[in-house]
């Protein structure tokens, strides 16, 4: 985790939500009161971003965070998450900056634990996406993993995955598995997206190291999965939900990759309240 890239996103929303001062806050808190606040939970679900929440307080300073729940704690509707001691005026500066953080990673992390439940029992292992909120990425990564996720590729640099587009601007897959081998030879794996038996048979003769099977039915699955028989890893991408997901999984895939999990999540419920 680079640490310095998150106390840049801290500041950045800290500079977003006070532009000169807090008129509200210098108008009725004097420099010197002292007050200690809680943070509860306001319902059930998986704890993920609490260094951050911590951090937003240091980078304010003059505030202390004793955190009671960890990352990846189940916490319940009425707990205590941790507690504030210190400069009031800051504690109401960071408050919302900081609540923004970690009730969001906590949504994320809450909705990929209700995933995993869903595959517990089969080998298949639940992937996260790209579809992440722009320059937040770093952290709902994290908070998937939190929840029980694997990263898929962190961006574009971090592995080849030849989609649709790719294999129609090359003119089919086996151009396209040529080119790349051509650039890397074999020093990167070479993940293929395929969206029917034809295009996971061309995958098979160009030695793809994974074949994403993309918007297929169950039987198609199943069909894909037979048909590559351990010669590849096998991902299944598309229509993936939480009334889907456990259906894919039986078919004996590798991976189940979904952007819901970082798109489609709901806030988790949290409140700072001075005691």
């Amino acid at each position: 985790m680079n640490l310095s890239v998150i106390d840049k996103l801290i500041i950045d929303a800290l500079n977003e939500d006070v532009t000169y001062e807090d008129i509200t806050t210098e108008a009725i808190i004097s420099d010197s009161l002292q007050s200690s606040a809680n943070l509860y939970a306001k319902q059930d679900g998986i704890l993920a971003g609490i260094f951050v929440f911590k951090r937003v307080f240091e980078i304010l300073g003059d505030v202390d965070v004793q955190v009671l729940k960890k990352d990846g704690n189940e916490i319940k509707k009425g707990d205590v998450v941790c507690t504030l001691r210190g400069k009031t005026k800051n504690i109401l500066i960071g408050e919302r900056t900081a609540l923004n953080f970690i009730q969001r990673m906590s949504g994320i992390a809450t909705l990929t634990r209700e995933f995993i439940k869903r595959i517990e029992g089969t080998k298949a292992q639940l992937l996260d996406t790209r579809k992440t909120t722009p320059t937040l990425r770093i952290l709902e990564k994290y908070s998937t993993r939190v929840g029980g996720a694997v990263n898929h590729r962190f961006n574009l640099s971090d592995g080849i995955l030849i989609k649709d587009n790719h294999i129609k601007a090359a003119g089919g897959i086996y151009n396209a598995v040529e080119l790349v081998k051509k650039r890397y030879s074999n020093l990167k794996k070479i993940e293929v997206e395929t969206e029917d038996l034809d295009m996971v048979r061309e995958a098979l003769k160009c030695n793809a190291d994974i074949i994403m099977l993309d918007n297929m039915s169950i039987e198609l699955i199943k069909e894909a999965v037979s048909l590559i028989d351990g010669r590849a890893l096998t991902e299944v991408s598309g229509n993936v939900s939480l009334d889907t997901i456990s259906d894919i999984a039986k078919t004996g895939v590798d991976f189940i990759s979904t952007g819901a999990i970082t798109h489609s999540y709901k806030s988790l419920d949290l409140s700072l309240r001075i005691v």
